[in-house]
């Protein structure tokens, strides 16, 4: 059974909460799980033992929470026998101390990032384990990374990373997949050796793929459907036994896309195959500063105008794509010779230009993209820049969503650029430039997934992660690397991430073009399904209703559980043989203010 904390529900223009508001966090997170319990109790569900807790911590706490799942196959995870369990990692020293009732373990004279406080364990192989440890450091100025490390007989596989600080305690929530069964051991290591790693309430807890496979489905029931419960009524109030009412979704309510090349404009195939499918989308290249103003003073936007024009002709949503690129190698070619002003001149006119040209027909603009792994714009302009251009576009056009678009933030655990903490620093760095206090922010994870593999733990403990910050999260540019099991992994991506419940929107970054595709291809030339395209198909099949049908019971009542979505309600009944009642139904999402159940009363 699948538990959520409500503290992580997205909502945007939230701030990041600060040490400030620690007190009230802890209480949060403690009600949180309680009333989810009780929801899925009151709901028919059963609490099974081996559930997921999607909750997480992105504040500073002067406690440290309980180890999630009792502390799962670690021994003495709240340390409170001792050291039992638990042996000094490298040439560090380890010592026992306790603090205000807490005891913990401490890491000191750490001569090497590895030395450390570490715990045996036994892997099993192809089992998922979800980890989470609470850590402080002493003896060192500001935030220390510190990452969790799991050493098998053959291998290094890192599960996560935290930002930790003195004084107070930070949450690490990560993973890993086993892929040999034997024994291994967990380790946290920091490059800062003068500092002391404080560890404690450590938990890691095995899942089979069925049970994780099971938590997908359980969030799908929570998160992306809702029970609707219909009456049919006479023209007097009276209720209607036996009338028949028919469900048929006419749009999806889950955001659902791919990239699109401008070779759709002239393509019947390409677009019959494209709107049939999707209901949102994302330029490839059209709109990016490269293609916008190849030529300096020379805009050029009539190909991402018709692109956006067949967009709202078949109301397909259109994300912003995109005002920068931090990257040096995707900025027109004219950009890079330009000294700070001109090029401070020359990013004013973009900005004016692109996001006023657009102004309220976008669900969402990329501010600066990757600015976690480039820094072109800031290394000529000041570290300022992203903050800066995010409060231009929203004075702009203030009311689309900006988003924070990156790469390798829910991919791979080994790149520290960036990491969940890393996104969620810059976050708040943006967040803290005057005036941005109240903009509504986003967070892009762009999910090019490597042909290595996909670590599914890391990815959705750094997702719980994020979605801590309360800010909305949509999968941005999806797809797999090639790999004789491409398809297999993309399927299991794409119910990933679509079955976490903070995910808001998915983009696959499979546009067909002249060119071809990026990494993978859903269809040949002819627009005939390759394998990817096979388990699009599939997958929408699952995720939409085509058509539902029932009989009202003896007090004109049927109840359906539905994807939310635009539906049609068709309703009759035997004695009104030439009569079928007609009326549109919105199935929204659930939130802590409505009723479960979503009502309707037909009157016939």
């Amino acid at each position: 059974m699948v538990f959520y904390g409500i503290h992580a529900l997205g909502c945007t223009g939230f701030m990041i909460p600060t040490k400030s508001k620690i007190s009230s966090s802890i209480l949060f997170l403690l009600i949180s799980k309680i009333l989810f319990i009780l929801m899925l109790l009151t709901t028919g569900f059963e609490v099974e033992a081996l559930s997921y807790d999607y909750s997480a911590s992105i504040e500073c706490l002067a406690h440290p929470l309980k180890p999630l799942y009792n502390g799962g196959i670690i021994q003495n995870p709240e340390l409170n026998n001792e050291l039992q369990g638990w042996t000094a990692f490298g040439d560090a020293k380890i010592e026992h101390r306790e603090s205000l009732g807490n005891k913990y373990a401490v890491v000191h004279s750490r001569n090497q990032a590895r030395d450390s406080v570490s715990q045996k364990i036994y892997l099993q192989k192809d089992k998922h384990y979800t980890l989470s440890a609470w850590i402080q450091v002493k003896g060192s100025e500001g935030n220390v990374p510190v990452t969790a490390v799991v050493k098998t007989t053959t291998r290094l596989k890192f599960a996560g990373a935290i930002f930790a600080e003195s004084n107070c305690w930070s949450m690490l929530k990560g993973g890993l997949t086993s892929d040999e069964s034997g024994p291994a051991e967990l380790y946290f290591e920091g490059n800062d050796t003068s500092a002391e790693i404080w560890i404690d309430n450590v938990s890691l807890q095995p899942f089979t793929e069925e049970e994780w496979r099971s938590h997908q489905d359980e969030s799908i029931e929570r998160a992306r459907k809702r029970k609707v419960l219909v009456q049919a009524v006479d023209e007097e109030g009276n209720p209607l036994p036996n009338a028949t009412i028919s469900f048929v979704q006419k749009r999806p309510g889950f955001p659902f896309g791919s990239s699109m090349s401008s070779s759709i404009l002239n393509n019947k195939l390409y677009q019959d195959w494209f709107t049939s499918r999707f209901t949102v989308t994302t330029f490839g290249n059209e709109m990016k500063w490269y293609s916008t103003e190849n030529v300096q003073g020379k805009e050029d936007y009539s190909v991402a105008d018709a692109m956006l024009q067949f967009a709202k002709q078949h109301n397909i949503a259109v994300r912003g794509h995109n005002i920068f690129w931090d990257d040096p190698h995707f900025q027109p070619s004219w950009v890079p010779s330009l000294s700070p002003p001109q090029l401070n001149s020359a990013v004013e006119k973009r900005v004016r230009s692109v996001v006023s040209r657009y102004r309220g027909q976008l669900i969402a603009w990329d501010v600066v993209n990757e600015n976690l792994h480039f820094s072109f714009f800031e290394d000529k302009l000041g570290q300022a820049f992203s903050g800066r251009i995010f409060n231009e576009a929203h004075n702009i056009d203030g009311q689309t969503t900006l988003f924070l678009n990156e790469y390798n933030t829910i991919e791979d655990s080994r790149d520290g650029v960036s990491s969940p903490a890393k996104y969620i620093q810059k976050l708040k760095q943006i967040q803290s430039y005057p005036g941005n206090a109240g903009l509504p922010i986003g967070i892009g994870l762009e999910a090019h997934f490597p042909a290595q593999g996909i670590n599914f733990p890391y990815l959705r403990a750094s997702i719980d992660n994020l979605a801590a910050t309360r800010l909305p999260i949509w999968i941005t540019e999806l797809d797999v690397a090639s790999q004789p099991k491409q398809s297999q992994y993309f399927e299991l991506a794409l119910r990933e991430l679509h079955g976490h419940p903070m995910v808001r929107g998915l983009v696959m970054w499979t546009g067909p073009s002249p060119e071809g595709c990026y990494r993978i291809c859903l269809v040949d030339n002819n627009f005939r399904n390759l394998p990817a395209g096979k388990v699009v198909d599939k997958l929408l099949s699952e995720w939409r209703l085509s058509k539902l049908s029932g009989m009202t019971d003896q007090n004109g009542f049927f109840e359906a559980n539905l994807f939310h979505g635009d539906y049609e309600i068709e309703v009759s009944h035997p004695v009104m043989k030439n009569y079928t009642f007609t009326q549109r139904l919105q199935v929204t999402p659930t939130d802590d203010s409505k009723e479960t159940k979503q009502f309707v009363q037909l009157s016939m």
